[in-house]
Parts: structure tokens; C-alpha cells; sequence
């Protein structure tokens, strides 16, 4: 069974006493006058791309964008992309584990936001500050670079156009452990497939659990579940070369035509068709 390449972030100099890695670069220097072009991959960390000037394609988790002018992806560890930059693209490319710093939730829900100049700009300022800091790495940097970082996150909230993907109710007790429900589908989706299961492991009961996401995002904990298998064996599928077979028993399917039935309810095709029909 192969599994999702994952990429770690390169290690960096640390000052003794310090946690958590961090590290941003100047998007020409990544690109170092070529092409970038990367397969399938996760991260084990917070991936910010902001795209000042250049052209390409990001596909995040199987949603497609166009890489243009003034644009920010933003990566929640384990989520699965493929990108194409062009060579010239201008920007910063910036990476840290959550040990280093931990974002507002609601900025990582929001992978993809296009901006006007004037937003962007705001927001590259940020970067350009932050650049700066771990490039002198004086006094204080890290405490620096984390301040910073609080703006950039307020600025991207705040000035995307885009709505979040989880409905802003107002109701922060509701938004966590939405959120928190999110991060155990996304960790324990091979072994737990039952309601009861993450609400046992919430304190909650099935029936409020069922009220948090259906005022969320207007669906059930099934939906949420059955969502998050077909993501993840879409993630097996286009990212690895693993038979169908294999991917069932990762998921934790025994009768991998059981797996194939359901895949095919759930998406209109099956497994094999899906992954000819991505290619």
C-alpha cells in the first residue's frame, strides 16, 4: 500500500529554547527562473501561498483554481494539492507547524481567496515584514514574525471577498466544535464511521451534533462522514497507484465491491472510472 507522498518543511536554525519550525521564501527564489510543477503531496503544516503577479493551476483537495494576479491559497495539514507556477511568478511562499503558531480556525476553512490590489497589497506588506524578520533573525524575531502573523490572518479574514466555507453563525461555541468535529473526521475517517462514534468522542449526543452541522453547513453528520470517506479515497485514487482493493481496505472495508457500491452511490461513477476520468 503506498501511501500520499507528505513533504515536512526543511529545517531551519533555531534559537535555543524555541518550538515549532517556520520558514517563508520569495517566490522567485523557489522558482529560481523555471517551471514549478508538483504531483499530488500533503503537508504535516500551514502552507501560504500569495501570488502578487503570475499564472498557473492549484488543485486542492480535487477543487480546481487558476493561479493569477493577487490571489492566497491557504493549506490545512493533510490536505492534498498539485500545483503549476510559471516561471516569473512573484510572491511568498510561507510554511510553519502548529507548534510555531496556531491561525484563527476560520482562516484555514478558507483555502482559496482572490483580492483586489489594494487588498492584496495589505496583506503582502505583512509577508514582506515577516521576510524580513526571519531573513535578520535579531532580538524577539519569532515573537515578531508571530505578531505579524496575527495581522496578516485579521487581513485575510477581514478583507477576503469570498464567504467562508463554514456559515459565520455568530456562535463561537458552535464554530469549535464544528471545527472539531472536521479534525477528528479527518484523522480517525478509516476506523470511526458512525454518528454516535464522534459524538461519544465530542460529549455530545447524536442529535446535537446533528444540530451543529446541519446550522454549519446544512448537513448531517452521515453527509459529513460519507463526504469525508469519498475525499479521502479520491486523495488515494489520483495520488497514489494503489488498486481499488487496497484503498477499500485503508478505509477500513473489508468487502472492497461493497466499497466500489458505495463510492459509485455517492459520486455517479466508479472508483476505477474516477480515476481514468481525473487523469
Amino acid at each position: 500500500m503506498k501511501l500520499i507522498p507528505v513533504r515536512q518543511i526543511a529545517k531551519t536554525p533555531t534559537l535555543p529554547g524555541t518550538t515549532g519550525r517556520f520558514r517563508i521564501r520569495d517566490l522567485q527564489h523557489v522558482l529560481n527562473g523555471k517551471d514549478l510543477a508538483q504531483d499530488h503531496h500533503k503537508h504535516d503544516f500551514i502552507f501560504v501561498l500569495a501570488v502578487q503577479q503570475g499564472n498557473g493551476h492549484h488543485e486542492i483537495d480535487f477543487k480546481s483554481y487558476e493561479v493569477h494576479n493577487n490571489v492566497v491559497f491557504i493549506l490545512r495539514p493533510g490536505q492534498v494539492h498539485q500545483l503549476r507556477l510559471t516561471a516569473g511568478s512573484t510572491g511568498f511562499l510561507m510554511e510553519f507547524d502548529l507548534s510555531f503558531y496556531q491561525p484563527p480556525k476560520k482562516a484555514l476553512y478558507k483555502n482559496h481567496c482572490t483580492m483586489e490590489p489594494v487588498q492584496f497589497e495589505k496583506l503582502h506588506t505583512h509577508l514582506v515584514t515577516i521576510a524580513e524578520e526571519f531573513t535578520h533573525r535579531e532580538e524577539s524575531y519569532q515573537e515578531a514574525i508571530k505578531a505579524r502573523l496575527d495581522l496578516f490572518f485579521i487581513d485575510y479574514i477581514r478583507q477576503s471577498p469570498n464567504p467562508s466555507a463554514i456559515a459565520d453563525t455568530g456562535n463561537n461555541y458552535q464554530q469549535e466544535q464544528f471545527e472539531a468535529l472536521a479534525a477528528l473526521l479527518e484523522a480517525n475517517i478509516s476506523n470511526l464511521k458512525t454518528v454516535s462514534e464522534y459524538a461519544d468522542l465530542l460529549n455530545l449526543s447524536s442529535y446535537q451534533l446533528n444540530a451543529i452541522t446541519k446550522a454549519s453547513v446544512g448537513k448531517t453528520v452521515s453527509e459529513m462522514i460519507n463526504d469525508q470517506i469519498i475525499l479521502e479515497a479520491k486523495r488515494q485514487l489520483l495520488a497514489t497507484p494503489n488498486q481499488v482493493k487496497d484503498i477499500a481496505g485503508h478505509l477500513g472495508y473489508e468487502d472492497a465491491s461493497y466499497f466500489v457500491r458505495f463510492f459509485k452511490k455517492q459520486t455517479g461513477q466508479s472508483p476505477e472510472a474516477f480515476r481514468k476520468n481525473s487523469k
